[in-house]
């Protein structure tokens, strides 16, 4: 009954419980070059040395060096770190076994360990060649004193056989470990102190010049036409990963296919980017003459505030064609480049722009209406920040209010302060956001002709450019 049971759960082979079950892809000329991985040159520079490595290790030897036995690649998803992976293979042209830490984890204790050993063992057989365990976080998270029966669960066994394997690799025989992760943050010390994984490469989120040069890298795979301005998207795409720039030049594909052609264009690019950001456009949502006018003012009250502070970012598109995402229009605003640093007025600025909307209601119709929800969250959430974690209150100066967790996933942050601070705390956010949503009102009373002239050439073509809404703020001289 039991040999039975076992052949159940085994399925035809039960023999294979131990087996690594790893993939393993013998790179050839066809393989991932570093060439197909654009907008991570910090991090390729970093991998180059790995594969000189593979190539030439005499050249090490013979200076005594021995090169890291583990690279851990860790960034944002979607960054390209499993793509860097099978780039170095492809550079190094060595055997490449892939496999998620998550395939260790078996119903059976000690088996996650046999797979461990069985992957090691193959490695060293094919050497030079390269591991990669992807989502390493699965099986390498921190050892804790008070959990499981006595700290003989599954996970800790693997994590163990896994220290054991990488301690016993003998300097320079060949054989490179490459793992990657989201939470850094949580995987044991044991795993990443030198002699394990020696080296981390952060493969962060792309800036401006990589979103280009990867919207470029995926643009060869279809036909766009001559006039795409690669640069203009990228801008238009800030704070997007590279598997999100890759679903732009697809989605923008895929709209040149649904109209009939076979060239894709810079407004099909445009209009991917919008579905990335906000959805795709609701065909069948009919807003009443009342609701459009309203959602008319909001936006336009985002873009005026924005255009008439400072340090705003240039109105790109304003739209009051609702999407799937929920939202009934958006003004698109893009930088004219990244930026790394922010100051408390530029934040400032940010937040008003956020409270703009509430603010054109308000200052057009005497009422509010729901469609404020996602500005208010982001302005409180910016104003939060701005007290406890960059401490630009003169009552808290430069002290740490909140820890941020799981900076790549989210970046959640926990408290790290009293329940009396606590209620100051909030107390000053909410001081914030109300001193920039009347900022806000007071520059649009004080522009009110150009508030209406705004809203009702939005609402009439319910689509304008950025252009068309400046030469409209800009006729007759009515900017502050």
């Amino acid at each position: 009954m039991n040999k039975k049971l076992m052949e159940q759960v085994g399925g035809k082979n039960s023999m294979a419980f131990g087996k690594s079950n790893a993939k393993v892809y013998v790179q050839s000329s066809q393989g991932i070059r570093f060439s197909d991985v654009a907008g991570e040159d910090e991090a390729k520079e970093s991998l180059a040395e790995t594969v000189d490595y593979l190539h030439n290790p005499k050249k090490y030897t013979d200076a005594g060096a021995s090169m890291p036995k583990g690279v851990l690649l860790v960034g944002p998803p979607g960054t390209g770190k499993t793509m860097l992976a099978k780039a170095v293979a492809g550079e190094a042209n060595v055997p490449f076994f892939s496999i998620s830490g998550s395939e260790f984890v078996e119903m059976f204790v000690g088996m996650g360990a046999s797979k461990v050993r069985d992957l090691f063992k193959q490695a060293k057989e094919k050497a030079p060649c390269i591991v990669f365990i992807d989502e390493i976080d699965a099986i390498g998270q921190k050892r804790s004193s008070g959990g499981g029966m006595g700290g003989n669960d599954e996970r800790e066994q693997t994590l163990n056989q896994l220290l054991t394997e990488m301690d016993g690799f003998e300097g320079n025989n060949g054989v490179i470990i490459l793992a990657a992760t989201n939470r850094p943050e949580s995987l044991d010390p044991a795993l990443t102190r030198p002699g394990r994984f020696d080296r981390r490469v952060p493969v962060e989120l792309p800036d401006l010049a990589g979103r280009e040069a990867i919207l470029k890298v995926h643009a060869k795979k279809i036909k766009t036409a001559d006039d795409v301005d690669f640069h203009t998207i990228a801008r238009m795409a800030s704070g997007a990963s590279g598997a999100e720039l890759a679903n732009i030049i697809n989605e923008a594909a895929l709209r040149a296919v649904r109209d009939g052609r076979t060239v894709v264009t810079e407004a099909d690019l445009e209009e991917s980017i919008e579905v990335v950001i906000a959805g795709y456009q609701k065909k069948n949502a009919v807003l009443s003459d009342k609701e459009k006018m309203v959602v008319a003012y909001h936006e336009i009250g985002h873009a005026l505030v924005a255009a008439l502070q400072t340090h705003s970012a240039p109105v790109q598109k304003i739209t009051i064609i609702p999407r799937t995402s929920g939202a009934l229009g958006y003004t698109m605003q893009v930088d004219t480049g990244d930026k790394y640093l922010l100051t408390k007025e530029e934040l400032e600025n940010k937040i008003a722009t956020l409270t703009g909307g509430r603010a054109a209601e308000e200052v057009a119709f005497g009422s509010i209406t729901t469609g404020a929800s996602n500005d208010i969250e982001q302005a409180t959430k910016l104003a939060r920040a701005m007290i406890t974690r960059y401490g630009m209150t003169d009552e808290f100066d430069m002290v740490a209010m909140e820890t941020v967790n799981n900076q790549y996933l989210g970046g959640d942050t926990s408290l790290a302060c009293s329940a009396d601070t606590q209620k100051d705390i909030d107390r000053k956010v909410v001081e914030l956001v109300k001193a920039q949503h009347a900022k806000a009102r007071q520059i649009l009373e004080q522009n009110r002709a150009k508030l209406d002239e705004l809203a009702k050439f939005l609402y009439e073509k319910e689509t304008i450019s950025g252009e068309e809404f400046m030469q409209i703020l800009t006729a007759g001289g009515d900017k502050q």
